[in-house]
Parts: structure tokens; sequence; C-alpha cells
């Protein structure tokens, strides 16, 4: 049986948890969060969907209590405050570390085994926050952006071509943030012909430059963080996990001299399976790509010295 615990029951959260069960992923999920009754509430609203959308997923919602979340096969942190009109995922630094640290310790004592998938933001950050405040093994700890990051590429991609989105294939590496990450333009496909051939530099490049921004544009949209999107990429890692599926998904990965990078968690191209990252996928970059990620790496190293900075680390 496979149990998933999402902490975290907000918009991410919530989705998230909906996605596991719709798509019959966990045999039980469970919700967790610090106010008082949400956490059950909406683990009794999604299962009065259950008869309706003819899923068997047990979604339990429980307020901080650790115990309810022990043996959990995979934990998905999406807890913190959500990013603002205006507001920088860095910004959130200060208040998210302490409850991302304090979130991984509490699920790692009821389940010493489970593989962590971290939403909250600044995500690139908080992953090596989990990595290092933990001491796992760099296997068991993903950050989710580069699965969302690319998922919106594929969807401004799929917008300038007027394509079915299931025939494209794009793929963004890098920093989780408006200035760091790298549409990989180059690479991208629509049914295997390259994108490059189908639009011209002009709309390409307005692809990409709408994929950097593409969370800030959904929040000065809707007043807060985006929820859907990001909900089920947590929910697609977890599924490559969870069935063994060694889906190759660009997520913020712990790099030991892969990219020419050290100590730093960051987005790279990653098979995940059974055992978590399984293989980081090393491809060609070209002297721009290469450029742009060193300079990507060296953005999320600054916000990962706000860590010492505020005694996180």
């Amino acid at each position: 049986m496979a149990k998933v615990t999402v902490v975290g029951a907000g918009n991410v959260g919530a989705t998230c948890a909906n996605v596991l069960a719709f798509n019959k992923i966990a045999d039980e999920v469970v919700m967790l969060d610090v106010k008082e009754g949400v956490a059950e509430g909406k683990a009794m609203d999604m299962m009065q969907t259950a008869n309706t959308l003819a899923f068997e997923t047990s979604i339990v919602g429980v307020t901080n209590d650790y115990s309810k979340t022990a043996n959990s096969e995979v934990v998905i942190i999406t807890s913190g405050i959500p990013r603002k009109p205006g507001m920088t995922r860095e910004e959130l630094i200060g208040v998210n570390a302490t409850i991302v640290k304090s979130v991984a310790e509490s699920c790692l004592k009821f389940s010493p085994n489970a593989i962590i998938i971290v939403i909250s933001n600044p995500m690139d950050t908080m992953t090596y926050l989990t990595l290092k405040s933990t001491g796992l093994p760099k296997n068991r700890i993903i950050g989710m952006g580069g699965t969302l990051d690319s998922s919106r590429f594929k969807y401004y991609l799929s917008q300038a071509m007027n394509a079915n989105p299931s025939q494209i294939e794009g793929m963004v590496i890098g920093g989780h943030g408006d200035t760091t990450m790298i549409p990989l333009k180059r690479m991208a496909t629509c049914a295997g012909v390259a994108v490059s051939e189908i639009l011209d530099a002009e709309k390409l490049n307005k692809v990409v430059a709408d994929t950097m921004v593409g969370g800030a544009t959904l929040t000065g949209l809707l007043g807060t963080s985006a929820w859907y999107a990001p909900g089920a990429a947590g929910a697609y890692v977890a599924e490559s996990i969870i069935r063994d599926y060694k889906r190759v998904i660009p997520c913020c990965v712990a790099l030991e001299g892969e990219y020419g990078q050290n100590d730093i968690c960051i987005g790279v191209p990653a098979v995940i399976g059974r055992n978590g990252v399984e293989k980081i996928i090393e491809i060609k970059l070209d002297a721009e790509e290469k450029a742009l990620f060193a300079k990507s790496a060296e953005a999320v190293r600054k916000t990962n010295d706000v860590l010492k900075e505020i005694k996180a680390l």
C-alpha cells in the first residue's frame, strides 16, 4: 500500500492530494495542516467525490498530528506562506525556512524511509535546506520546480503553435525563479519536429519570456500563488516514485560535479523512480546555455547564503 503525506492543506497541498486520489496514485493520502479543521474539512470534501469520481483512495485530514503520517512512502511539503503580487520567491525565505525545516524533521520521525518532495518557495533553497538539515542521502530529496516550469513552457509552446499539448516536449532547467530558470528552446519539439522550425525567433523568444514569468503572471491575476499546476506537478513526481516509472523529469536535485556544480540543489533532468533520484542526466549544453546555467547557479547560491545569515543552517 502506497501512503503519501501532503503537509500543508492550502490550495497547492489540497490540489496535490486531490490529484493523488483522483488518479489513484496512492492508497492513502494524509493531509496535515497547522490550522484547525482545514485539512479535515478539505479531506472530507474530497472523500465526498469518491463515488462520483470512482476512486478508492482514502484521504485523511489531520491538524498537527504527525503520528498519523507514519510509514509514508512519500512526503510532499507545500507548507509556508504563498507569494503575493510583486513578491519574489526569495522574499519568503525567512518564514518558510523555519517551517520547512520543522516539517521535514517531524515527518521523518514517523516515516524515516520517506522520500521528500519540496514545493515550498524559494524552492531551490528549501530543497537545499531540507537536504542539509536532515542529513538524508541526496536521492531522497527532490524539489518540484523544474517539473512545474517545464509544464508552463510546454503550455506556452502549445499556445504559440496552436498545437495539441500532448505532442509538445520541452524542458526547463536551472533555478526555479523568474530570472534564473532556463527554458531550453533549442531542444523543444512538437511531434518530433524542432519547435525552432515551426516558430520564428521572435515568437520563440516570447514563449521563453512568458515561461520565465509564468508564476508571477498568475500571481498577478489571482492575487496569490498558482495552485493547480504546482499541485499536479508534485503529484506527478510522486507518481513516478510510487509506480517506479523511472521518468526523466526536470527537477531540483543535489549536484556533486554534474554540470560543473557542487553543493547546490538546482533544476536538471533526472530519472525518478522507486529510489527517488536514480540518475542525473547530463545533457550537452551549448555555450550560451552553459553560461546561463552558471549564472543561475550563482543566483541560487546567493539565496542559499541567506540560510546562514538567518542561522537556518
